[in-house]
């Protein structure tokens, strides 16, 4: 991390090691590049669908599993598999799966009567189909989220149930408030790791080492990797970094500000 902030003040030649300073230069790059601001745009875009659907998906899988009772382990692990499988080969099924023409999506909406969309190639489409690619591997969050809803305490339900109130009004007042801090975490996690997309995008789009994909499937961690090292620009790309580190941390210290008042902790009368 030290050396790449010394490389965002400095020219550096990949080729010959050469190297001398560029001061504030690198970074008054980013602002003038429109692919910079276009693909921060698509990076946040990205995050702001995949992380609510990542978490409510993940969500609902551990509700499942914690209802049930026999062959549990065997579930728990089939779910998580996913989580394991290496992104190519995520990537080859995806390619399959969300081809406009052949694909097994688009036959499954067929039978229904609706014309599935050109995935891999509608600019609308681009980034769903990296969210859809991005809940194959929801198995990490769904385990932690389990861990949460089995330290719930039964007796609450239980109180709750004798007050009436139905599946709906537990899951809200009491199912929320006592997992929402493990929601927080998730949250934050996942915004950080949305925030840093780069294998699902560059396995869909760029594979064969295309560099005109359209503007709608470049992302800022797919942009930094082709400055540093398809166009060996090690400055511009290390102050890229530390952009994209400033831009995580304030949307951290927020998320933490205004979330910490929605998180109910045990054992603390206020939220």
């Amino acid at each position: 991390m030290s050396w790449s902030l010394v490389l965002s003040f400095q020219n550096y030649d990949l080729a010959t090691g050469a190297s001398g300073p560029a001061g504030f230069e690198n970074y008054a790059r980013l602002v003038q590049d429109p692919n910079v601001l276009s693909s921060l745009g698509n990076t946040f875009i990205y995050a702001a669908m995949a992380v609510p659907l990542d978490i409510a998906f993940a969500l609902l899988l551990a509700s499942l599993l914690n209802g049930v009772k026999r062959a549990s382990g065997f579930f728990r692990v089939v779910y998580y598999l996913p989580k394991m499988t290496p992104g190519v080969a995520t990537a080859a099924v995806f390619l399959l799966l969300l081809n406009g023409n052949s694909g097994a999506i688009n036959k499954f909406l067929g039978l229904f009567g609706i014309d599935g969309p050109q995935w891999l190639a509608d600019p609308a489409w681009m980034k769903p189909s990296i969210v859809l690619m991005s809940l194959w591997g929801v198995g990490g969050t769904t385990v932690i989220l389990l861990a949460a809803l089995q330290a719930v305490p039964r007796e609450l339900y239980e109180a709750a149930a004798t007050d009436g109130a139905n599946r709906v009004q537990q899951f809200f007042h009491i199912t929320i408030p006592m997992i929402s801090p493990t929601l927080f975490f998730l949250v934050i996690v996942n915004t950080i790791g949305a925030l840093q997309v780069f294998d699902q995008a560059y396995l869909l789009f760029y594979r064969d080492g295309n560099s005109s994909v359209p503007d709608a499937a470049r992302f800022y961690g797919v942009y930094l990797y082709q400055q540093a090292f398809q166009q060996f620009n090690f400055g511009p790309a290390a102050a890229m970094a530390w952009l994209l580190f400033a831009i995580i941390m304030v949307i951290t210290v927020i998320q933490i500000k205004v979330g910490n008042r929605f998180v109910h902790y045990e054992g603390n009368d206020r939220p």
